[in-house]
């Protein structure tokens, strides 16, 4: 459980196509979409917008079979299945989606999105657009002239690209933690495109104790000397401010019970004598946490991950003002699926959701996660709620 939860944290995933291996697994390709501008909330035009996509099984005659995936803040568009056989890893949620899973590609045609501002900027096999791309204003890149993004300009890139390949409609569309953020908007802002809305870890709007938090995974960037006002792509990346950011984004994401385990396994103790006789010195447990993080900081941009959180900030269900209007205008089934060992996205924050659909008449249901992985429950253990997914999917 360890191994798969360090190789979760690195989000090194990315797939699309349909077909099988001799393992079984799903193979997929990474295509790219291409917007000649897009105009963001804000009112800000971006020229030469290009987002990766992934897709696993078929689209039918009727294009009515579509189901999105909605990724999380640090993953991208690979959900499942494997670009190559000898891959050791498949996508995050690929033991909810494919042949016969509770996300069915016999059935259903999946598609999922990279991000803009995608935090793996780096990373070979993500395709986004954002403040490392070059602006072509000036032939550099943009750093912070790039314009203020929301989780609503995330949702209006995907259904560009939906309307490029004649899709007018989703059967479903299925989000964890950011990604549950991009799934609301969806049946907030389009409700007649959604039929069905399924948020796990989700949170459908950013209230002032989130924001707050999620500043605080911006401030060591900021911090950093070498950031300079988000100018370094010329120069030596912000690497520490950046690292320190993943090493508290992953400890929130997991929980105590998971820290502990991985302390005893170092043999931990409180009076270990580097840092009894050296202030310069760490603890185990903290040089395990730095060590996971610096390795995934080089696929990764600073400034994409202020960009990040500040969508994440800005976000409040339907972007009119309040959670209770936003909500109004959803008429998609829901299904809220909460960790209750969650620190990041609390469960209290699916529950005032699912309370105010209720209370207005939608047809919603809840159904928490009870595992003790932390916010990690909705990416690590998902399979636990395969047959209610299934259920839900399958019921009118």
């Amino acid at each position: 459980m360890k191994k798969i939860i360090l190789t979760t944290l690195c989000c090194l995933f990315i797939t699309c196509a349909y077909g099988q291996t001799q393992d079984d697994s799903l193979l997929t390709e990474k295509r790219r979409f291409h917007l000649a501008q897009f105009t963001t909330f804000g009112g800000q035009v971006i020229p030469n917008v290009n987002v990766g996509w992934e897709s696993y099984g078929k689209l039918n005659e009727k294009k009515d079979n579509v189901v999105l995936i909605t990724h999380y803040f640090s993953g991208n568009s690979h959900a499942a299945g494997k670009y190559h056989p000898s891959d050791k890893q498949a996508g995050y949620w690929d033991a909810l989606i494919g042949p016969g899973k509770a996300i069915d590609t016999n059935r259903f045609y999946v598609l999922s999105v990279d991000s803009l501002v995608n935090l793996s900027a780096n990373n070979p096999n993500v395709i986004t657009t954002g403040p490392a791309s070059i602006n072509p204003t000036t032939g550099k890149p943009y750093g912070l002239d790039f314009p203020v993004v929301t989780i609503g300009d995330f949702v209006n890139v995907q259904k560009a690209l939906l309307e490029s390949l004649g899709i007018s409609s989703l059967y479903a569309v299925v989000g964890p933690s950011m990604g549950s953020m991009q799934a609301i908007e969806w049946a907030a802002t389009y409700p007649s495109w959604v039929g069905r809305m399924i948020a796990v870890i989700p949170a459908a709007q950013s209230d002032a104790w989130t924001t707050a938090a999620l500043e605080q995974w911006a401030m060591p960037i900021r911090l950093d000397a070498n950031w300079n006002e988000g100018n370094y792509y010329e120069q030596t990346p912000p690497t520490e401010g950046l690292t320190a950011a993943l090493m508290l984004i992953t400890q929130q994401a997991l929980s105590p019970a998971f820290f502990n385990q991985q302390g005893d396994s170092l043999a931990y103790s409180p009076l270990e004598a580097g840092p009894l006789e050296d202030i310069r010195q760490s603890h185990s447990i903290v040089n395990w946490l730095y060590q996971r993080a610096k390795s995934r900081a080089g696929q990764m941009d600073a400034n994409h991950l202020l960009y990040l959180v500040r969508a994440c900030q800005l976000f409040v269900a339907g972007h009119q003002g309040s959670l209770q209007n936003g909500l109004k205008n959803i008429q998609a089934k829901t299904l809220f699926i909460p960790a209750q060992s969650d620190l990041l996205l609390m469960p209290y924050m699916a529950e005032l959701s699912h309370g105010l659909l209720q209370a207005q008449g939608n047809n919603t249901h809840i159904a928490p996660l009870e595992g003790q992985s932390g916010h990690l429950e909705g990416l690590l253990n998902i399979q636990e709620k395969a047959k209610t997914i299934r259920q839900f999917l399958e019921n009118e």
